[in-house]
Formats: structure tokens, C-alpha cells, sequence
């Protein structure tokens, strides 16, 4: 069954070889040709020169096109997947260090608080270009799977805005899960849980383990008593503490989207571990990003040896994406869990939000189950953030720059920090240094 699955972004070279190798371990997609695209030619070349090989070295008859034309490789494109990080370490600098001046300390910055802000502000005018493009050149009722972050303010643009029947897809939830069977003494396939919430607060709110359910005061002493995950999630395991519920993401990941935690300064280390960087460093993923600069061109020739090794060697990772693609073109139904627009899955949350829930795929698309409750502590963290996204995705599409500052200044960490004054001057000190990725502030 050949169709078309277009990559932007796709010389995130790691990233790009693990969802073509999924979508790969489908035998009846085979033949599919597989487009990718990207701005940067060099790395571009270097991705298809991988995936060319990954094919050719396995007998596979997949077709790889490759090209710096966006809307060529979207035409008749069945499947549509976004990695872009528009700006990249240039923009991504100031998203940490202009914040760190005026006191808000974070550790990644690309989904809420004020480095998540402005990576919305410069990756929707963007998204809203794939789906204009995806509406006019693509399949009709093609589908957008948005892997890129900010996750819920993209997804929300593209679907409000944007008029393209989208997904946000993470794989935050299938991670704690990972967590939470290991400390429970077992394995991910004895595990059965409902997790929902928005994305990167998300709420593990019902879990059973060998047929037995786990209430959140077990979960809290089996994570105790992990010599590791004890050390490295000390706020996740506060949060578990308090509110009685596991969220999906990293110590550092959750303690900026939050007030209580990264605040004070004399307190931070008691929050984090700094055994790795997505435990909590301040500047940690910036950090990490800068030490990986050249790590395409050091590496890439192991990467390129790698590619022609058995195809069976690869196992089929976690990811969404080509479970999506596999039940709507076979009929195989997967469950996960999906961004999408709530209108009813989470009762306690807004319609007009993004969420993340556990939902079904086959033939008919992709199925949300409607009805679910958050506990009331979890809906008012994830409410809080939720109005944040909407004043963000609003600026970002009109260019209203008083509009961004009340995202920011409502924004839970950053509203703990600053002043009105000093988020005024922090914004407008942002929008100077980014000024050449924010075309819709431009006077």
C-alpha cells in the first residue's frame, strides 16, 4: 500500500532515522516513499545518505526523496511529521539567558514559562506556513503529527488556526510509565494505566500493575526506595507526595512549569540532581545542546556504518507515530495517548484545550475517550498553564506584543519571580534579540 509521509525537519538525524525505521517495521509499507525536508541543505544530504543506505543495505523498496522545497515534498503527501526548532541555538540561548538576567532560572524552556513562550512565538507563524501548504498541495484530509515543541501551543495553532486536521505526539507518558514499572519491581507489558492532563503535565490517575491497583501512597514508597529515581525526580516525587498522582515529566521539565520550585535561588539545588542535565541544571538542556553542536558531522560516519547493519537489529521504538499510520491504513487498532482538542475528553478542562489523553486509532482515525475527571489539585496546575498556551498561541498569531506579556507575566513560574515591570522589560528585551524569527511583531 504505497502512500507518501513527508519529514520537515528532518535532518534531526537521530530523530528522523528512529521514525522511518518504525514506520519500516510495517511489512505493507514497504514501498511508500518517504520526503524529506529541511533548510539546512547540508544536513539534509547527510540524513537522506542515511536512510538511502538503511533501505538499500536491507532490500527494502521504500522511495527517498529529499529536498529544501517545503512545498514539493508536501505534494501529495498522505502523512505530514514537524521536528522543526525554528531558531535553533541562536534563538535558544536567548531563551534561557535573557530570562536567567532577570531571576526565572529554567532548565529546558520549550514548553511553558518564558523560553517556552517565545519558542511558540517563532515556531507558529512557521506552523501555520506547513499547514497552509499542507491544505493546498498535500492528500485532502492529510494528517499533521506535530512532534514539535512547544507541543500544546503548536497543536493548538494548527487546529484553530491553522485549518489541518493535526496530532501532537510525545513520548513523555510512555516514559513514566517505563518509571513506574521499574520501581513496581516489573515490566511496562505488566502494567495498565490512564494518564491525562496537558502535555508535559500529565497525571497518571489511574494505575493498576499485574491486575492490581496502585494507589498513589504505594507509588510514593516504591519511588522512595529506588536508589536512583529518589535522587534524580525530587520534585516529581513531591508533587506525588502532595497531590497523590505520578506527572509524566522530568524533575527538570515539571519544576519550571510550576511556582514553587525554582524560585529562590538558595533553594534550586535542593530540587535537582545534577547527575544529568534533565534533572533540574539551570541551562541544562541549552548546555547539552551546545556541547552537541557538532556532533552530526563527529559522529556521522559511525551513523552512516550503523545504517547498513540488519534491518532486524532496530527494534520498533515507543514512539506514536507509526502505530497511528499502521491502524489507519490497516485496520490494526493501537491505543496511546494523543494531543488533540479536549471538547469533552477531560470534563474539568477547557474545550478549546489541547490535552492529552488515551484515545484509539484504526480505519476511522483517531478516537478520544470522552468523560475523564482530572483530580481537582492536577486541573488547577494544568488550568494555569492552559491559560498561558491561549494568550501565547493568540500573540503569536496576531502579533499583539501586550498580549505575549500577559502570557508571560501569568505564566506560574515567571509570575513567582518578576515584577510587571521587570516581565515588560524581559519581554521587550526578547523581542529585540529575536527579532529576525518573529515576523509578526515586526513594526
Amino acid at each position: 500500500m504505497p502512500f507518501k509521509i513527508a519529514i520537515i525537519g528532518a535532518g534531526s538525524l537521530g530523530f528522523t532515522q528512529k521514525l522511518i525505521s518504525d514506520i519500516l517495521h510495517v511489512p505493507e509499507f514497504a514501498e511508500c516513499e518517504f520526503a524529506l525536508t529541511d533548510i539546512d541543505p547540508d544536513n539534509l544530504a547527510a540524513i537522506t545518505k542515511v536512510i538511502e543506505k538503511l533501505v538499500s543495505a536491507n532490500g527494502i523498496p521504500a522511495r527517498i526523496t529529499s529536498t529544501t522545497d517545503r512545498r514539493r515534498a508536501l505534494e501529495g503527501a498522505r502523512y505530514v511529521m514537524s521536528c522543526v526548532r525554528v531558531g535553533g541555538l541562536p534563538a535558544f540561548e536567548s531563551d534561557i539567558e535573557i530570562p536567567l538576567k532577570y531571576g526565572i532560572d529554567q532548565c529546558v524552556g520549550d514548553t511553558l514559562c518564558a523560553g517556552g513562550i517565545m519558542y511558540g512565538q517563532r515556531n507558529i507563524p512557521v506552523i501555520l506556513d506547513f499547514c497552509e501548504d499542507i491544505r493546498e498541495v498535500a492528500e485532502e484530509n492529510a494528517l499533521f503529527l506535530n512532534y514539535a515543541n512547544p507541543m500544546a501551543m503548536n497543536t493548538w495553532a494548527a487546529n484553530e488556526y491553522g485549518g489541518v486536521n493535526t496530532v501532537g505526539l510525545c513520548h513523555g507518558v510512555q516514559h513514566g510509565a517505563e518509571q513506574i514499572a521499574e520501581v513496581l519491581g516489573g515490566d511496562t507489558s505488566e502494567l495498565d494505566y490512564i494518564c491525562i492532563g496537558i502535555n508535559h503535565q500529565t497525571w497518571y490517575t489511574d494505575v493498576k500493575f499485574r491486575g492490581r491497583r496502585i494507589e498513589g501512597g504505594e507509588l510514593l514508597e516504591a519511588f522512595l526506595a529506588h536508589k536512583t529515581f529518589s535522587q534524580q525526580e525530587k520534585v516529581r516525587l513531591d508533587i506525588l507526595k502532595r497531590f497523590g498522582y505520578y506527572s509524566t515529566e522530568s524533575n527538570g521539565h515539571l519544576s519550571e512549569y510550576l511556582p514553587w520550585y525554582r524560585k529562590r535561588r538558595d533553594e534550586i539545588p535542593n530540587w535537582i540532581d545534577l547527575s544529568h542535565w534533565i534533572h533540574g541544571e539551570t541551562g541544562g538542556y541549552l548546555r547539552h545542546t551546545r556541547e552537541r553542536r557538532d556532533w552530526f558531522a563527529s559522529d556521522f560516519d559511525t551513523i552512516l556504518a550503523e545504517a547498513g547493519a540488519p534491518f532486524g537489529n532496530r527494534p520498533r521504538s515507543s514512539e506514536h507515530a507509526s502505530y497511528i499510520i499502521e491502524a489507519m491504513e490497516t485496520g490494526r487498532p493501537y491505543r496511546g495517548h494523543f494531543n488533540v482538542r479536549n471538547n469533552g475528553v477531560i470534563t474539568n478542562l477547557p474545550a478549546d484545550a489541547i490535552i492529552e489523553a488515551p484515545g484509539y486509532v484504526d480505519r476511522f482515525g483517531i478516537n478520544m475517550i470522552e468523560g475523564h475527571e482530572l483530580p481537582i489539585a492536577c486541573a488547577a496546575s494544568c488550568n494555569a498553564s492552559i491559560s498561558v498556551q491561549r494568550m501565547a498561541v493568540e500573540a503569536a498569531v496576531t502579533g499583539d506584543p501586550d498580549m505575549l506579556k500577559l502570557a508571560v507575566l501569568h505564566d506560574p513560574l515567571a509570575g513567582a519571580v518578576c515584577s510587571p515591570d521587570e516581565i515588560w522589560s524581559m519581554v521587550d528585551e526578547m523581542l529585540r534579540a529575536q527579532a529576525e524569527w518573529l515576523p509578526q511583531y515586526a513594526v
